[in-house]
């Protein structure tokens, strides 16, 4: 028998199961409660106030009159993207958590600015930009598809960079000595256009989350707008930001 007693029991019994469900394959049945119950030297509630948290966390999903499975969290979108974080790129992030990103480069090309790019990058209306528009995929599956847009003037060999591989803000930085300083986000949530479900192997009409990202310099002069339109099953957005003393 297991013994859980370090700080609250049910944290380490959850903490200890969910070393254990990460060792086994996904749609594992989970042992029945009497037998944990007796593994760990808990009360039925304890056992259930654990599994509860993994089934939060996406470790594990109860089915009704089957019992309980191993399943996998939903890969996290992870935007760290403030004033006392270093802007990384999705790839990057991905990449520290152990993910295989592929990217399919589907338009990359100098066109005018629409209005509204124009407006949030501050250019003149039809002032020529970079649109960059990329398919990525997590662990062979499709994840979400990003657009960006640059002006053209200040980023020229944007236009022709390879970007199957690598961060476009890593670019930014080397090639150009970009400021990426801050970021705006928005969220919101969207619908599958018909040549967007077949990309995402989605149904057409489904929802998708929405992640609008407007990266400033220093001085709050805007240097990059992009849209990522994700598959909300496959993805998490999440937010890390700075509390301030006052």
């Amino acid at each position: 028998m297991t013994s859980a007693t370090a700080g609250p029991k049910y944290l380490s019994v959850r903490e200890h199961l969910r070393r254990r469900v990460l060792s086994l394959p996904e749609h594992t049945l989970l042992p029945p409660e009497p037998q944990l119950c007796a593994e760990y030297g808990v009360s039925r509630i304890t056992l259930r106030r654990a599994v509860d948290g993994l089934v939060a966390d996406g470790h594990l999903v109860r089915e009704q009159g089957r019992g309980t499975f191993v399943t996998r969290p939903a890969m996290r979108h992870e935007y760290r993207e403030s004033f006392v974080h270093r802007i990384a790129g999705f790839g990057s992030v991905m990449a520290e958590q152990g993910a295989q990103v592929g990217v399919t480069v589907l338009t990359q090309r100098v066109v005018p600015a629409p209005p509204w790019v124009a407006e949030l990058l501050d250019l003149a209306v039809a002032a020529d930009v970079v649109e960059l528009v990329r398919l990525r995929s997590v662990d062979g599956a499709p994840n979400h598809v990003a657009h960006s847009f640059l002006p053209a003037a200040a980023y020229p060999k944007v236009a022709e960079q390879d970007f199957r591989e690598g961060s476009l803000y890593e670019y930014l930085r080397t090639e150009y000595g970009a400021d990426l300083a801050h970021a705006r986000i928005v969220v919101d949530v969207g619908m599958a256009a018909p040549d967007e479900a077949e990309l995402l192997d989605v149904v057409a009409g489904s929802p998708l989350l929405v992640v609008r990202t407007t990266v400033h310099d220093s001085g709050g002069h805007p240097l990059v707008h992009s849209f990522s339109r994700l598959r909300p099953d496959v993805s998490q957005v999440e937010f890390e930001v700075s509390v301030g003393g006052r």
